[in-house]
């Protein structure tokens, strides 16, 4: 463990890079006629990923940071459902072809808070509009609180393989301090009923940083969760930013760990998963030898997008709901974020895109030296620029934050490969930082490095 880094960069706020550029440097210049153009351009072999945003919870979860808010009538989910319907059938008129679709995300919120007939309509639906592959992963995001029997059975209908179990801390006291009450005898019940349904493809998510935790209740967190033996495990750090989050407001901050703690506890963490035979993934991924992303971890074909790490090799990725962001060839686009403008434009036969980004070649180039360096700690930055017609050595140059990375051992740099050393490997979007030209380091827009 290398504290005195953790000390000297653990406290900057860098962005996770599940895109580059950067969500805030998105602008209403990209607007609803730009991605209607856009679509209309895919190429004719193109394929795509689909993501669907559902941003509605029973209750507030303190440390959230997601766009969700709380409903207790069914009715105002159900017509997100008909209006996420409606936009499925827009995007796909739009593109003006029945695109074939590898990989499919339900994100939220909590997307099994539908009713379970609505849920199958949805599926339906995008299997109408879109060629969705028999292979085609189908992943949701689960709150095990709240999962009933008659979800999962539609679920095992509609053809999901994977979920994604939100779990954070098995602690007490910290599930107290953060407004999520969930007991690990809730998690196995849920985790029993999707495997006995074929649903094999199993996440776990879990956090560090929270009020009150300790190396001490994470790795009881980790032993309990291997328990369970989930397929895949995904390690946060707690991103406290109340400005932006007013919820987070709720959260003592005299209770959360320091940036040397919060580096101890994520040490703990992926030591306990590396000795219970995880491979470990990027920054914050673990998963058994055998899974598919340890296989493309191990033959450089990871890849990285806005649900994190993935095996999804696609560069169209389609984006549904409120405030779902999009990737194209040409830029990124995102849905209006409050509902109701959503619904309104998509209800008026309208997409509902409110800002996106047009990616240059430079940032391209950059993108592609940013997503190498968080999936392999390391970019051969040679043989990018070549495929990008640039020079490595002015790349170099334009890096100015480099040379303190190098000087302090995190970077070794021979000829135009570059390698996150291993013992630094905890400050990789520092490093990725170097490369990002649209950077505003003044800015406290995103969570701590470490």
């Amino acid at each position: 463990m290398r504290i005195d880094l953790a000390a000297n960069y653990g406290e900057e706020r860098l962005p996770r890079y599940t895109s580059y550029p950067t969500a805030p440097h998105f602008s209403p210049a990209i607007g609803a006629d730009t991605y209607a153009r856009w679509l209309s351009e895919l190429p004719g072999d193109a394929s795509a990923s689909l993501y669907l945003h559902v941003p509605f919870c029973r209750e507030m979860c303190w440390y959230c940071g997601c766009h969700t808010q709380i409903v207790r009538r069914d009715g105002l989910i159900a017509a997100y459902q008909q209006t996420l319907c409606s936009e499925i059938a827009e995007v796909a008129e739009t593109i003006g072809r029945r695109i074939k679709v590898e990989h499919i995300h339900f994100g939220g919120g909590t997307p099994t808070i539908m009713a379970p007939e609505a849920f199958a309509e949805l599926m339906a639906a995008m299997r109408h509009a879109f060629f969705v592959l028999p292979s085609a992963e189908i992943a949701v995001e689960i709150d095990p609180r709240t999962l009933t029997a008659e979800m999962v059975e539609a679920m095992r209908l509609s053809g999901v393989n994977r979920a994604s179990l939100g779990v954070q801390s098995f602690d007490p006291v910290v599930q107290r301090a953060i407004n999520r009450v969930q007991s690990y005898e809730q998690t196995a019940s849920v985790v029993d009923r999707l495997r006995r349904a074929g649903i094999m493809g199993l996440n776990f998510d879990l956090i560090y940083g929270l009020p009150h935790q300790t190396i001490a209740s994470c790795l009881d967190t980790v032993r309990r969760s291997l328990e369970l033996a989930p397929a895949r495990f995904s390690v946060f750090g707690y991103a406290h930013v109340p400005s932006f989050k007013k919820h987070q407001r709720m959260i003592n901050e005299a209770h959360l760990p320091d940036g040397l703690a919060r580096h101890d506890q994520a040490c703990a963490i992926a030591n306990a998963l590396k000795e219970a035979g995880y491979v470990q993934i990027g920054l914050d991924h673990f998963a058994r030898p055998d899974d598919a992303m340890a296989v493309a971890f191990d033959q450089g074909t990871l890849r990285r997008n806005f649900q994190g790490y993935t095996t999804d090799q696609g560069e169209v990725l389609l984006g549904f709901g409120a405030s779902a962001i999009g990737h194209l060839p040409q830029g990124y686009v995102q849905n209006d974020v409050q509902i109701g403008a959503y619904q309104h434009s998509i209800t008026n036969g309208r997409l509902a895109t409110a800002k996106g980004y047009r990616l240059t070649d430079d940032d391209r180039l950059r993108a592609d030296i940013i997503e190498r360096i968080m999936c392999e700690f390391g970019a051969d930055l040679g043989d990018i620029c070549a495929r990008h017609g640039a020079e490595p050595e002015a790349m170099l140059a334009s890096a100015s934050r480099l040379k303190s990375l190098i000087s302090d051992g995190v970077v070794k740099l021979d000829g135009d490969r570059l390698a996150v050393a291993n013992d630094s490997r905890f400050l990789v979007r520092s490093v990725a930082a170097a490369f990002d030209a649209h950077l505003d380091p003044g800015k406290q827009l995103h969570s701590r490095a470490v």
